[in-house]
């Protein structure tokens, strides 16, 4: 066997061991070896260079990724964190979200008046801080958050759990996030108890959200304000996603004017205007809305992983790679 084979071989086999996750025992009946020796082919593989195992800390951060997001669309900041290897969707939800929280809390000058959407990324962040994370904040949530389901929303408790641990004080927003009729919303918008908080949340020093990916699994569909078809006739529309409830096209604009007139909470424009507007994203399904939310101005700092951040910052080659890793 030549050495070219020989290089091939060891390709092959590091191959189906690091990136197609199969086991030792498989791949020795696949390639009618012992599992013996599919280790010490791994071993030469690793000693050939053909494989470079790296160890990555949790919340080490991957400092040239954040660079050239900051270079690239002129972010006042950005937080790229490591996809670890055995790292599902939910895992890394969880790393990002973690991110965000130590992010958050080393943030200076330290949050006086946070403005606080809602979802599942925001409910880890929130369970990431740690008490004393900073002191006399005032919390007030920027768009509705009252479930429409039988499944309560998390909305209010976790802009609680982020005051409290903040040693600070709450204001909710008493409203749905989306309403039946826009003469609803309005009038919701002129009572005192309403208008006082959207006047609050629009004077944030700092606002923080997760922009939402276009799905059925869309925390809006599990609240009972859309249902799995809402979702799918916004991603016809061209929707890539929702922030704080409302959804956004690829160039950040609102996509279906008559569901945005029902939404209620901060417009867009009071995002772009924030001193700091901080967006956590994590994961595949976020990858188009996160692009959408950088390249718009709706956010002018990102926390999110990797993977992601490569996307942003070269499109193209992402998706040709992940067209060449599907099965």
């Amino acid at each position: 066997m030549s050495g070219t084979e020989d290089e091939a071989l060891l390709y092959q086999v590091a191959s189906m061991y690091y990136e197609q996750d199969l086991t030792q025992e498989q791949i020795g009946e696949d390639l009618h070896f012992t599992r013996w020796k599919v280790g010490r082919l791994l071993a030469e593989a690793r000693q050939a260079g053909i494989v470079r195992i790296q160890v990555v800390h949790p919340k080490s951060r991957m400092r040239g990724l954040e660079e050239r997001l900051r270079d690239a669309f002129g972010l006042r900041d950005a937080v790229v964190v490591a996809r670890g290897h055995a790292d599902d969707e939910e895992a890394l939800r969880a790393r990002v979200a973690e991110a965000g929280a130590d992010y958050l809390a080393r943030l200076r000058p330290s949050p006086r008046l946070l403005g606080v959407s809602w979802g599942r990324t925001m409910d880890l962040l929130a369970r990431g801080l740690n008490p004393g994370w900073t002191h006399g904040v005032h919390v007030v949530q920027i768009n509705g958050g009252l479930s429409r389901s039988r499944r309560p929303s998390s909305a209010q408790d976790m802009a609680s759990r982020i005051a409290h641990l903040g040693e600070g004080t709450l204001t909710v927003l008493p409203a749905p996030a989306i309403v039946e009729q826009e003469t609803t919303r309005r009038v919701l918008e002129r009572d005192s108890a309403v208008a006082d908080v959207l006047t609050q949340a629009a004077e944030a020093d700092t606002v923080l959200f997760s922009p939402g990916a276009i799905g059925a699994d869309s925390v809006l569909v599990g609240s009972g304000y859309l249902t799995a078809d809402d979702v799918e006739r916004l991603a016809r529309a061209g929707a890539v996603g929702d922030v704080a409830g409302r959804f956004i096209g690829s160039r950040g604009e609102v996509i279906d004017q008559a569901l945005d007139d029902r939404t209620l909470g901060l417009p867009l424009e009071a995002l772009r205007r924030s001193p700091v507007s901080v967006a956590v994203a994590s994961g595949t399904a976020k990858h188009t809305v996160c692009a959408a939310v950088v390249s718009s101005g709706l956010c002018n700092t990102l926390i999110t992983d990797d993977h992601t951040a490569s996307h942003l910052l070269n499109p193209a080659s992402c998706e040709r790679l992940s067209r060449k890793e599907r099965p």
